[in-house]
């Protein structure tokens, strides 16, 4: 394999897959990323064996071919090295040179045939969305969802899209079983007349998070998104990842809300916000919280902590 891609281009591809890659050194190959010379550009591929992001990029290929070599070291290198073209060349042996200017890394790396194949996807079944409104669904559910909770279930994001012929929705669900998020919002197009799909599937915290950051790139290219049985596809500008469902059963979520209730109380946004900074302040254990009571015209914030002390804050309330 031998390529020439610039600087820039391989540098946007090598952070897009850091936080898919395996950490823990559980299967060094998941370590690495496979670089692959194709007819029309260069591939970058990066999986955990539950989550998978490949993803074509511009450049010349002098000879085609592919490898595996250490994401991270690979993304060190080409982000101390200046603007302008990188020459990659693997041998046979899988060892790679890196040459740029006047400098040149040699990396050892593993065979591209031992690299974990990802799952091979049609484009056919999958619905568009708005981009921004994917983005701001997942950005008010994320937060609540468990992390390494030991109810595995609730480590994922409940996701129902609902197809119609008047309009597409989509609603996520977070929950650790302490705070719950639920948001919904009209995300798409009419889809085809006849009867309404409704499709469900939880999806790993991870894989929301990645598709948050590919979203957070921004662009004009509606992304696509679609379910299979075990599998959620995700499609952007190219970009194309995958990952596998999460299985069992989600809570009974609203069971938890109230259909009705006969009080409501209005306060500003950004002072209850920077008031809930202040007061959290002693109350940064795990186990602490902050009480909120109510009076006919206010709120007030309420928080102690035994090795540190207490705070209290009033905001006006109606």
């Amino acid at each position: 394999m031998k390529i020439r891609i610039g600087r820039d281009e391989l540098l946007t591809g090598l952070q897009r897959v850091q936080g898919v890659v395996e950490k823990r050194n559980t299967m060094p190959i998941l370590s690495n990323i496979l670089l692959e010379a194709k007819q029309d550009g260069v591939e970058i591929v990066a999986t955990d064996l539950e989550i998978g992001l490949r993803g074509l990029y511009k450049g010349t290929v002098l000879s085609t071919g592919g490898v595996t070599i250490s994401a991270r070291k690979l993304f060190e290198i080409v982000k101390e090295l200046p603007p302008g073209d990188i020459e990659l060349t693997s041998t046979d042996n899988n060892w790679t040179t890196i040459q740029a200017g006047k400098s040149q890394f040699k990396v050892v790396g593993l065979p591209s045939s031992e690299y974990p194949a990802l799952p091979t996807i049609e484009r056919e079944g999958l619905t568009p969305l708005s981009g921004e409104g994917l983005l701001e669904l997942i950005r008010k559910t994320l937060f609540a969802a468990g992390d390494n909770d030991a109810r595995y279930i609730l480590n994922g994001l409940l996701v129902t899209l609902v197809v119609t012929d008047k309009k597409t929705s989509l609603r996520l669900v977070g929950t650790d079983g302490h705070r719950l998020a639920v948001t919904e919002q009209e995300v798409g197009k009419a889809g085809n007349k006849g009867v309404p799909q409704e499709m469900k599937a939880i999806i790993p915290k991870k894989a929301a998070h990645e598709i948050r950051r590919l979203l957070e790139e921004g662009g004009d290219a509606e992304p696509l998104i679609g379910f299979s049985k075990n599998l959620m596809i995700f499609r952007k500008s190219g970009l194309l990842l995958t990952s596998r469902l999460m299985e069992g059963n989600y809570p009974n979520y609203q069971q938890v809300i109230p259909r009705e209730s006969g009080k409501k109380i209005s306060v500003s946004r950004s002072e209850l916000e920077s008031a809930l900074r202040r007061v959290s302040v002693l109350a940064k254990d795990k186990a602490s919280a902050v009480k909120i009571s109510f009076a006919s015209d206010k709120m007030t914030l309420f928080s102690s902590s035994p090795d540190y002390g207490e705070a209290t804050e009033e905001l006006p309330a109606h």
